[in-house]
């Protein structure tokens, strides 16, 4: 029974059903197989050692006869592998710790059997074993343990990386953090990488190698000077270099056709064996000229800490990462309020796990209703407001402009007014560069209702701050280019690009809703806040780039087609407008712009005339106080162009 068993089993562990050899199934050996094949090594190892030492004409004692001798040996061992656990460990992942193990193990045998021997002759007068022929057999049989092991973590490796495709690298950097990686990339079994060398930055290395790989001096030849040793791609470790010189150096590499990766500081590894999950391709995001923002925690934890704050938008790309953000200043209590209702539960499970302290209300509303709106005022005592909830996508907002005017204008009147009644402290509003001379809908709608916020602060006699914050395209939101490029080229293309010279700011969502924070904290009211959005970025640019990025070529493997400006859409994003003045603040990253307010009289009966044509759905006459309340909304390849011909004329 037991041999039809084994029979199975090695049945089970050897082959598939379709007769092929899956050895790499097997998963680890048992402890019992691991211990008989060290105990065999020690019987190999003893008859070696004999044999040796019959060859060189030395006398053995006989007290034991060699089987004797050899059983002897081998218990005594065996002992010290249970002593030692020396079949604790796989051995397909053998590490100097398991190299230690078998050495003390072997050398503490050696010694055991050697005061066997001298505690016996002490009372028998004769020795069991000579000395010389313990210790070569401890040597051997240490040697022999070792290259065992050796070779099934040896065969191991090839086994797991049989057939797959391996990237030669350089890491980038000498210091203790690339050598780090460089070791990493040397242990580790299951990984896509081969370590090609080490690149400084500074200094030539003629002779000295690391890890038995060479250094090469980042200089004008490079290039050239790596080319014989078939290098496939560069790894950056931690942040050894700036953006800039992060981006130059990855532009010439690309022209090499050279993979760019990134890997952090290895003590930030969350698992250290995990090379593949670790070392990643680089994203165009990490390329993005943004340098770090310092905030003024202080401020914020001050106006945040143990306050009751309302969220609107709160499911939303900004505003969900406002509500994580707030969460970390222990406030009294968290109101996410949001329209979308998968998107609002989907939140909801993340941050109870993730913020079990903190005690959040999450709201299903829409904020064009005032008067569930209001309930929600009524029933929390709320301290400051971040209003994030609007529409957004330029295009389908400018077919659909009653949508804007309702929720971009009329929510956030209603918010902005149920704020000076129910003497909210602070009303930090999120805007947008679109806001600026802008030349569709949405972005129009956007500064309507800015122009009402100032005007409200302007002439409110309560104590509520209006504070507006704007800020350009945020990477990763909803609608973002970049995850629209990364789909595109993820389906073998084409990149759509709507003009060659379109160009646009960019700013991380944490970044965005770090500064909106910060912006809360040093408003007075009806300030316009401007963020140092870097350097504007152009859309061609961006697009080759993260097709090179994608291991492939522009115009040749993924094709890249001008479709012409979408409805309403401009080459050149702006943050201010020619009238504002703008001001430092005292964080470097935010700039204060003030605009004259307008008349809060002249403004409401505006509004009130485009809501009124926005409930009958009269889109033109709706845009046309629309303009007349943003004298600078000048409408490009829109529909309502002819408006702007109209105005004209009429002047």
């Amino acid at each position: 029974m037991k041999w039809r068993y084994f029979k199975i089993r090695a049945r089970q562990i050897l082959w598939n059903e379709d007769n092929r050899v899956r050895i790499r199934n097997l998963n680890y050996l048992p402890r019992w197989l691991v211990l008989i094949i060290d105990l065999a090594t020690v019987v190999f190892s003893f008859f070696m050692t004999f044999f040796i030492a019959s060859n060189l004409n030395v006398s053995f004692y006989n007290v034991l006869n060699l089987w004797e001798e050899c059983v002897f040996i081998s218990l005594i061992y065996f002992s010290s592998f249970f002593l030692f656990s020396t079949y604790a460990g796989l051995i397909r992942h053998s590490t100097f710790v398991d190299i230690f193990k078998i050495a003390f193990s072997c050398g503490f045998s050696a010694f055991s059997l050697a005061a066997i021997s001298y505690g016996y002759y002490l009372f028998s007068g004769s020795k069991i074993f000579l000395i010389p022929f313990l210790i070569i057999n401890a040597v051997i049989t240490f040697a022999c343990m070792l290259m065992l092991r050796i070779l099934v973590k040896s065969l191991y490796s090839y086994m797991t990386n049989m057939g797959r495709k391996k990237h030669r690298v350089l890491i980038l950097g000498v210091n203790d953090d690339a050598i780090a990686v460089g070791e990493a990339l040397s242990i580790s079994d299951r990984q896509n990488f081969v370590l090609g060398g080490f690149v400084s930055f500074k200094k030539r290395y003629q002779k000295i190698k690391i890890q038995g790989a060479p250094i090469f001096k980042y200089d004008e030849h490079f290039f050239e000077t790596i080319a014989p040793y078939k290098i496939n791609g560069l790894v950056m470790v931690g942040d050894q270099m700036n953006v800039s010189e992060k981006n130059r150096l990855v532009d010439l590499a690309l022209e090499q056709n050279l993979r760019i990766y990134h890997a952090p500081s290895i003590t930030k590894w969350e698992n250290e064996s995990d090379v593949n999950g670790n070392i990643k391709e680089v994203q165009i995001e990490d390329l993005l000229e943004r340098h770090p923002i310092n905030l003024d925690d202080s401020q914020i934890h001050h106006y945040i800490n143990n306050k009751t704050i309302l969220i609107t938008g709160g499911a939303g790309s900004i505003g969900s990462e406002i509500v994580r953000q707030v969460s970390h200043y222990q406030p009294k209590k968290v109101l996410v309020l949001d329209q979308a209702e998968s998107p609002l539960h989907n939140l909801e499970l993340e941050l109870r796990k993730d913020h079990p302290e903190v005690s959040y209300e999450f709201i299903l509303a829409d904020v064009r209703k005032k008067s569930r709106i209001e309930e929600v005022f009524k029933s929390e005592s709320i301290a400051v407001v971040f209003h994030a909830a609007a529409y957004k996508h330029v295009p389908l907002i400018e077919r659909n402009p009653t949508e804007a005017v309702q929720v971009n204008i009329l929510g956030t009147v209603n918010l902005a007014d149920l704020s000076a009644e129910y003497r909210v402290d602070r009303f930090v509003m999120v805007s947008t560069d679109k806001a600026v001379n802008p030349t569709n809908v949405m972005g129009a709608s956007k500064r309507a209702a800015e122009i009402y916020v100032q005007s409200l602060m302007n002439e409110s006699e309560g104590d509520t701050k209006f504070i507006t914050t704007r800020f350009g395209n945020v990477l990763g939101s909803n609608g973002s280019v970049i995850p629209y490029f990364k789909e595109q080229i993820k389906n073998g293309g084409p990149v759509t690009v709507t003009h060659e010279n379109i160009i646009r700011y960019f700013m991380t969502i944490p970044e965005a809703c770090q500064l909106v924070l910060q912006a809360g904290t040093m408003g007075q009211g009806g300030e316009v806040f401007v963020f140092d959005m870097g350097k504007p970025v152009r859309i061609m640019d961006l697009a080759r780039k993260m097709i090179k990025l994608s291991g492939l070529e522009p115009d040749r493997d993924i094709k890249i087609s001008v479709i012409g400006l979408r409805p309403g859409e401009k080459l050149y994003e702006e943050l201010l407008s020619n009238e504002a003045t703008t001001l430092p603040t005292h964080h470097s990253k935010i700039l204060r712009a003030i605009d004259h307010a307008q008349s809060l009289e002249h403004v409401m009966n505006l509004i009130i005339e485009i809501a009124a044509a926005a409930e009958q759905s009269n889109d033109i006459f709706m845009i046309s106080k629309l303009k007349v309340l943003v004298p600078e909304f000048k409408s490009e390849n829109s529909v309502y162009e002819f408006l702007d011909i109209r105005t004209n004329s009429e002047d």
